[in-house]
């Protein structure tokens, strides 16, 4: 890992400053002007390009516990050779570091993604699945959809929040804040049963969840675990599991498994209610399995979306954002109408550790022009990687706090086709 180790000191640079030094980079005017009044950051004089309409730049934040250390990424989705998709290892229920997942995707750049089930000290016995919280749409495929908000890791929830938030970019290319539900149903000839989940570590108490190839192997016990309130709840004792392969019940079982799951299969568990359903069907009957994600606000199909929580929303930070609670995080911002992506990661080394809270998360952002912000997951996942012009190996640009990369079950991965 390398990147220049000594604080940067220089001149004050405002958010318009950053906007001048991108809009240099790119070659192209940014629409929206920065805030008017806007807080000085220290730091480098402008962004270095690292590929067509991708820069890079870090600067100081003082901070109500310290200054802090910011790198980011500037992302110009009008440029048509530059996209953004989630970095995944290739499982919704798998984990692997950002400068991995960047390189085996091609990336230019990438960060840390959403939040996750990365422990389960309250369930032993039980498998942490490392499987991410929120929605995830990859190239087009959703993926996953959201676990109920009480089950959910990570700091507590802004008000108004849930699980369910995404930042995703659309099929036009525009970047937005959205909420993804899942909508979904089992049909039998007698039947038709809703689903409460897809290829997700938490099912709502009393429902059923389909899993898919895209799961992977690990154990599908932790699905029945917990409450749709409270995480450390004991696991359901009334499961059931049902295999459905070409439209037809295959197999059954009491308790939930593991192992890969072929492309033509869909594995059903149920809790409770759910459990009770699935006993009803029997192998050799006819079964549909339908899912898909459906968008609160945008009409457009996301080709990519990822979960976390918004901290600004036009301009203005939702009400009851933590402002005591300091930690090293990774944030995204949209500006321009959705031409614009900034993706930015806190340095976790020892004399910059102390961070931000959120609400100075979103002060940052806006600062940076983003009128819409989107927290993702912090302390030792927070990590920023990205390629030298030329180079086809991403190093890290920050400090990880933890002293090396976390793996992380996703990510925001940042292509150019110029690069």
């Amino acid at each position: 890992m390398t990147r220049r180790t000594a604080r940067r000191t220089g001149r004050l640079r405002t958010a318009s400053a950053i906007f001048a030094a991108w809009s240099a980079l790119t070659g192209a005017a940014l629409a929206g002007a920065a805030p008017a009044g806007a807080a000085p950051m220290t730091g480098t004089p402008g962004f270095s390009r690292l590929a067509p309409g991708v820069g890079y730049t870090e600067f100081d934040i003082p901070a109500a516990a310290g200054v802090t250390h910011a790198h980011v990424l500037g992302v110009d989705l009008g440029n048509p050779d530059v996209s953004v998709d989630l970095l995944t290892p290739g499982a919704v229920a798998a984990r692997a570091t950002v400068s991995r997942l960047t390189d085996a995707q091609g990336a230019v750049a990438g960060v840390n993604g959403d939040f996750f089930n990365i422990t389960e000290t309250q369930h032993p016995g039980v498998e942490a699945t490392g499987a991410p919280v929120g929605p995830a749409v990859g190239g087009g495929r959703a993926l996953k959809a959201a676990v109920p908000d009480g089950q959910r890791f990570g700091p507590a929830l802004p008000p108004g929040t849930s699980t369910e938030d995404v930042l995703g970019v659309g099929t036009d290319r525009k970047a937005r804040l959205d909420s993804l539900a899942l909508d979904g149903s089992v049909e039998t000839a007698g039947t038709r049963l809703p689903l409460g989940g897809l290829n997700q570590y938490a099912l709502p108490v009393g429902s059923v969840g389909a899993f898919t190839a895209d799961w992977g192997q690990v154990s599908r016990v932790r699905a029945t675990c917990g409450t749709d309130t409270d995480r450390a709840a004991p696991c359901s004792t009334d499961t059931y599991e049902v295999t459905v392969r070409d439209g037809k019940v295959v197999s059954s079982a009491d308790t939930p498994g593991s192992g890969p799951i072929a492309p033509d299969t869909t594995v059903l568990v149920g809790r409770e209610a759910g459990a009770q359903q699935l006993r009803k069907l029997s192998v050799g009957e006819g079964a549909v399995v339908r899912h898909r994600l459906v968008a609160a606000a945008s009409k457009t199909p996301y080709r990519f979306a990822i979960g976390g929580y918004p901290v600004l929303r036009a301009g203005r930070p939702p009400a009851g954002l933590d402002d005591v609670t300091s930690a090293v995080r990774t944030a995204a911002g949209v500006s321009a109408g959705g031409s614009r992506l900034w993706l930015l990661a806190l340095d976790g080394a020892p004399g910059f550790r102390s961070g931000l809270t959120v609400a100075e998360v979103a002060k940052a952002m806006k600062k940076l022009g983003a009128r819409d912000a989107f927290s993702l997951d912090g302390g030792g996942s927070t990590t920023l990687a990205a390629r030298e012009p030329g180079s086809t190996a991403s190093t890290v640009r920050n400090h990880p706090s933890g002293g090396a990369e976390r793996p992380v079950p996703n990510g925001i991965g940042v292509f150019s086709r110029g690069a």
